[in-house]
Formats: C-alpha cells, sequence, structure tokens
C-alpha cells in the first residue's frame, strides 16, 4: 500500500454546483469538508483542479468553494459534459502537466461523476483515494453503493483530517498548525 505523498498528489473537485448542491445529501457537510481539502492541500503545497458539469444548467460552483479556491490556487474551473473528468480533454491535460500519480478526489454526485472518474482515472494508471467525507449524492444510497464499488475497484477510501494529516506527515510545525486549525 501506498500512504498519500504531497509531492506526488494532486487534489480533484468534481461538479460541486449552485444547482445541484441544494438536493445533496448533508451538502453542507461536504462544501465544509472540501473547503478544508482546498485550503489544507494548498498550505501543503498540493495543487488541486476543479471541474463543472455543464455549468450553464447547473450553475457555476458554490460561493464557499469558488472562495478557497479564488484565495489559493485561484478558481478556474474545467467545464466537462462528460460525467467522468477523466474523459475531458482539457481535464486529462491539466492533470498530465502535473505529473503527479496520487488523486485524492471529493465532489459530487458519488454514484455518477465521482465514480465514472476514478474508474477512468485508475484504469489511466493513477493511485486514487476519495474523500468519503467530501463526496456525496442525492441519496444516501447511491453514495454508500458507489464507495463500495470504488472500494472494490481499489480505490482507497479516506475522510478530510484522515487525508490531511497523512500528507502532513508530522507535527510540531507551522503548516501542522495551520492544518490543525483548519479541521477542528
Amino acid at each position: 500500500m501506498t500512504r498519500l505523498d504531497r509531492s506526488n498528489t494532486v487534489l480533484v473537485v468534481i461538479d460541486v454546483q449552485e444547482k445541484l448542491m441544494p438536493v445533496i445529501d448533508a451538502g453542507e457537510d461536504v462544501v465544509r469538508n472540501i473547503d478544508r481539502l482546498v485550503r489544507g492541500c494548498h498550505l501543503l503545497g498540493i495543487p488541486a483542479i476543479l471541474t463543472e458539469q455543464y455549468a450553464r444548467g447547473l450553475g457555476p460552483t458554490v460561493a464557499a468553494i469558488r472562495n478557497a479556491f479564488d484565495e489559493t490556487t485561484g478558481y478556474r474551473p474545467i467545464e466537462k459534459n462528460c460525467f467522468s473528468a477523466q474523459r475531458c480533454d482539457a481535464f486529462t491535460a491539466q492533470l498530465a502537466a502535473l505529473e503527479r500519480k496520487q488523486v485524492l478526489v471529493a465532489g459530487v454526485e458519488t454514484h455518477v461523476c465521482v465514480y465514472q472518474s476514478i474508474i477512468d482515472l485508475i484504469g489511466a494508471d493513477y493511485d486514487v483515494t476519495v474523500v468519503a467525507d467530501a463526496v456525496s449524492s442525492r441519496t444516501q444510497q447511491n453514495k454508500s453503493i458507489a464507495l463500495q464499488r470504488l472500494m472494490s475497484e481499489g480505490t482507497k477510501i479516506s475522510s478530510t483530517e484522515m487525508a490531511l494529516f497523512e500528507l502532513l506527515v508530522r507535527s510540531g510545525s507551522e503548516e501542522f498548525r495551520a492544518v490543525a486549525r483548519l479541521v477542528k
């Protein structure tokens, strides 16, 4: 098993959009955890990629996540029409340019765009970890089924805190204090 390594990891945030989030199970918790991931990864020097599915219909990324990107790496979403981000040329080009093989995934919906993106990322030889408390679907059942399928396909499962502290590796630094403030 390979641990998450900050020099080899990229965060991918999938489709956390204005018209979709009001119907997502535990949507507020998911947004809060994604915000923590975006900010925590930025503190640790980990790049992040943001996607939006059919933005004309589903709207832009929700304000909290848009702000987290604005304040860290910049809000530059990749618009896609395929469910899998990995089937979008702009996404695959941006991911390849980063030259990192570990992908930390958050977003919605777990059983559609998150699931299909992860399956295609695994097929492209990426080591994928899904952040279970930073993904969701309209129903808890769809999320649960998707996470079970993803685990059976070789995806690692983590939580927001677990992933950030795994990437951090040790305590006692200013990075540790900053990440600890984020998750408390």
